[in-house]
């Protein structure tokens, strides 16, 4: 329903301009790796508090989706960067105030920002659900709240959300894998077996950066640095010669990616070469800007993706 009800469905939160942050200063606190200006365009609805809820459709209706909440807040701490107007400041740290509020503590002290409501996806995800996503994204908003507020509340919640990239999917509010190969893996969806969604998994990296940042935790430098040996030597798996997969889970027929994901992909490789200086992430930025610049390869991908659709939903 909600494809089908896009205008004014959750659908119109996500669709809309993605670019790096050419402003962003890699090597400390600032502005985001990506500019989500646009995102606080959205129009709503919101609830009482000012923090976006999203339009599901159909029986799940509206719902807090952590990582929206995350993108709308990043996007106003860009603004009041720019603008300094205090407006801006206020109403990022409401949503910074949310992600206090509404953190959840597990077994081992883990607190997770958990989404509420079922979602159809592969096997299906059962409520409540855990996200290295929500967690990445939720960390990042928090270090930037901290950032300009010192208030010890913020950090004290980054750090009890970290400890979820410190457990092992397997185990209670763990969202870190290690594969056979020795590769460490952020989930942004719980499966066994993993399904390495690539979206999610950097920017769930981004949220461990960032918490290095804030910290100086040496732990979290080398759960980074691990990650970012993992995207370098698997990347070239999500390449299937003329787009994107969307995860690396092993179906008959792959999952490409839809033109909103491979743009997005090739912005978050932008992004990891501006952060790391490696030279394979722009290759393969600029490798999949060539595939969605071909007029003929997004056709093909477009249908691909509806085929997928037919068959595995």
């Amino acid at each position: 329903m909600a494809y089908l009800l896009s205008p004014g469905s959750n659908l119109s939160f996500w669709h809309t301009a993605l670019k790096t942050n050419s402003v962003a200063d890699y090597g400390a606190i600032g502005r985001y790796y990506m500019n989500f200006a646009d995102k606080t365009k959205y129009a709503g609805p919101f609830d009482a508090d000012g923090i976006p809820v999203l339009d599901y459709k159909g029986p799940l209706g509206l719902q807090y989706n952590p990582n929206a909440i995350a993108q709308y807040a990043l996007g106003l701490y860009d603004l009041y960067l720019d603008k300094k107007e205090p407006q801006y400041k206020e109403s990022f740290l409401k949503q910074a105030d949310w992600f206090v509020k509404n953190i959840r503590i597990v077994e081992n002290g883990v607190g997770l920002w958990e989404y509420n409501f079922d979602f159809e996806y592969h096997k299906g995800l059962k409520a409540p659900w855990r996200s290295a996503l929500a967690q990445g994204q939720g960390i990042s908003v928090l270090a930037r709240a901290y950032q300009i507020t010192k208030n010890n509340i913020y950090l004290k919640t980054a750090s009890t959300a970290f400890k979820a990239f410190q457990k092992k999917i397997a185990f209670p509010g763990g969202v870190a894998f290690t594969d056979d190969k020795g590769y460490v893996w952020f989930e942004e969806l719980i499966f066994d077996p993993p399904t390495h969604v690539l979206n999610g998994f950097i920017w769930a990296l981004w949220g461990v950066y960032d918490y290095y940042l804030l910290t100086k935790n040496p732990a979290a430098l080398q759960l980074f640095n691990n990650a970012v040996k993992t995207l370098e030597d698997n990347i070239h798996r999500y390449d299937i010669g003329f787009w994107t997969v969307y995860h690396l889970l092993p179906t008959r027929l792959k999952m490409v990616a839809s033109p909103y994901y491979q743009r997005l992909h090739i912005v978050q490789l932008d992004a990891m070469y501006r952060l790391t200086g490696k030279p394979v992430f722009k290759k393969y930025s600029d490798k999949w800007q060539k595939y969605y610049s071909n007029p003929l390869y997004r056709s093909i991908a477009v249908c691909w993706k509806c085929l997928f659709k037919l068959l595995y939903y």
